[in-house]
């Protein structure tokens, strides 16, 4: 049987991006986090040597552990973790074999202060479009899976960052907005070091849809009209993100993996392929 207690890095990196990815805790030690103060996308940090006492929070989740070369530290608390209940596993290689293989990482330091209860807090202006959702789809997915985002009244955003110790975004004047050209989605992408080709190109996408550029790209334009469509459907901001998440997930997985695919009708069928090769 194939050990249930590793998962490799490709393995890992495929989940990640997902609405079915599973919870990732960098457990290495402080030293070696100081080191090269990055993150594997979506990963929170706990102490791996005090996983008895974090571990319970995680029962019945999907887990997994890294520390700095996937050993004794992730090993001991994934382990800790499958006690409890959750279906842990350790990286494979750890933190080393991830940044070796060229995978991204985020810059601890561009991730704003996370509240009591462990999660980022964001606010933007209410009635999202585009930009709005684009952006908290990208922090959910590869950021933070638990930020919490507030829609409020355009002119209160800056002073709702200032009371309820927010990050503002998609606003004029702070540092997570557009930047010439460019959407705040190209610059969260860039930013937060997650410039992979199909989130390079999903930024364009979005890029075109959010600036009435449609010729930036062919999907712009059906996404602005996805994007419209929603905001007639849904009267509560929050709706209207719970609704766009999935819209956002369909252009990533279409980008990442299935953008050389095609779809023509009729069908062609196992018989008619044959007889065309055979008339070839």
């Amino acid at each position: 049987m194939p050990d249930q207690t590793t998962l490799s890095l490709q393995a890992l990196f495929d989940r990640i991006g997902t609405a079915e990815a599973p919870d990732v805790i960098d457990a290495r030690t402080d030293d070696d986090f100081a080191a090269d103060p990055r993150l594997i996308p979506a990963a929170i940090r706990r102490p791996g040597l005090k996983a008895a006492d974090w571990a319970g929070g995680f029962a019945g989740r999907d887990v997994v552990v890294y520390c700095e070369r996937g050993l004794k530290i992730s090993q001991g608390a994934a382990a800790w973790l499958r006690h409890v209940g959750a279906r842990a596993a350790s990286l494979e290689g750890g933190f080393q074999a991830w940044r070796a293989g060229g995978l991204p990482l985020v810059p601890a330091d561009k991730l704003p202060p996370r509240d009591g209860q462990g999660r980022t807090l964001w606010v933007t202006r209410s009635r999202p479009k585009i930009d709005r959702i684009a952006c908290p789809w990208l922090i959910r997915r590869f950021v933070d899976p638990a930020a919490v985002f507030l829609f409020v009244t355009p002119a209160e955003v800056t002073a709702v960052a200032e009371r309820f110790g927010a990050t503002p975004f998609d606003v004029e004047g702070v540092f997570w907005s557009h930047r010439g050209a460019l959407c705040t989605f190209d610059a969260m992408v860039e930013v937060f070091g997650l410039a992979t080709a199909p989130l390079k190109r999903l930024a364009t996408i979005v890029r075109g849809a959010d600036t009435a550029q449609p010729g930036l790209a062919p999907e712009s334009a059906g996404l602005l009209a996805a994007s419209l469509g929603l905001s007639q459907i849904y009267e509560d901001d929050l709706a209207q993100l719970a609704a766009g998440l999935p819209l956002y997930d369909a252009f990533y997985r279409w980008l990442r993996d299935a953008e050389d695919e095609t779809h023509n009708w009729p069908a062609v069928t196992p018989e008619v392929r044959d007889a065309q090769r055979c008339n070839a």
